[in-house]
């Protein structure tokens, strides 16, 4: 959906290193994919796709990534924000402190705008949003740049937020996430859980919003915005010729 072409990810299944599935992905969504992070045993997929994806009718259309988070007001002091890491990224995360409102959280340039309902507040699941904007150095240094996120903390110690978390018990009956993204490139992600795609149950607005099409059928462990800002990669330098004598 990010770049609109089809895209196939085929891996050994090994989940000791966290190689646990593989998918056929086209522009308009997940055709195939299997996820299976208790056993060893992998797993054939087959699906059509169109040779020209962008060419086709189901093609999604031209999005403005910031248009909608641009016009939301910017940050205040929060008592609710608070720092932790994924992947080894700091992000600045805000509470989700009530069953339902609309909630933003900034780090330098990004904003990230979250309206949302939940079908339940239960208090012992903690949710947060989530911003991130910086150079991501960890296995290669490349700019991710822009990341929004609505996740599920492992418990409702906040210190854990951000740790790897696969099952939910809390459905929202709506969502709308945005971000004042600086690139086209952006990738967006709904999973629930068990760690399930949800093929056809939300969609991309052209103002960058990512909305649920209708009530969430199943409890909700993320919904992530992923911007890749592909110019502010750092260089990479040429050795230097050694001189000859």
């Amino acid at each position: 959906m990010g770049m609109g072409v089809n895209f196939l990810a085929s891996n050994t299944h090994n989940t000791i290193m966290s190689m646990t599935g593989s998918g056929i992905y086209a522009p308009d969504g997940a055709r195939a994919y299997y996820y299976n992070m208790k056993t060893e045993d992998g797993h054939l997929l087959i699906a059509e796709l169109d040779s020209h994806p962008r060419l086709s009718p189901a093609s999604p259309p031209a999005v403005s990534w910031s248009s909608y988070a641009s016009n939301v007001e910017s940050c205040l002091p929060d008592e609710n924000d608070f720092s932790g890491l994924i992947f080894y990224d700091r992000f600045t995360f805000t509470e989700l402190t009530k069953p339902e409102g609309s909630v933003t959280v900034c780090q330098n340039d990004l904003r990230c705008h979250l309206s949302y309902k939940m079908a339940e507040k239960r208090d012992d699941e903690v949710y947060v949003l989530g911003a991130f904007d910086g150079l991501h150095v960890v296995e290669g240094q490349y700019y991710l740049q822009v990341i929004c996120t609505l996740l599920k903390c492992k418990s409702t110690d906040l210190s854990t937020c951000g740790q790897p978390v696969e099952t939910a018990q809390t459905k929202f009956a709506m969502f709308s996430l945005s971000g004042t993204f600086g690139t086209n490139y952006v990738f967006p992600e709904v999973l629930y859980s068990g760690v399930q795609l949800a093929p056809g149950e939300f969609e991309v607005l052209k103002d960058g919003r990512l909305i649920s099409k209708t009530g969430p059928t199943k409890p909700i462990v993320t919904v992530t915005l992923f911007g890749r800002w592909y110019e502010k990669d750092p260089l990479k330098q040429d050795p230097q010729p050694t001189a000859s004598l």
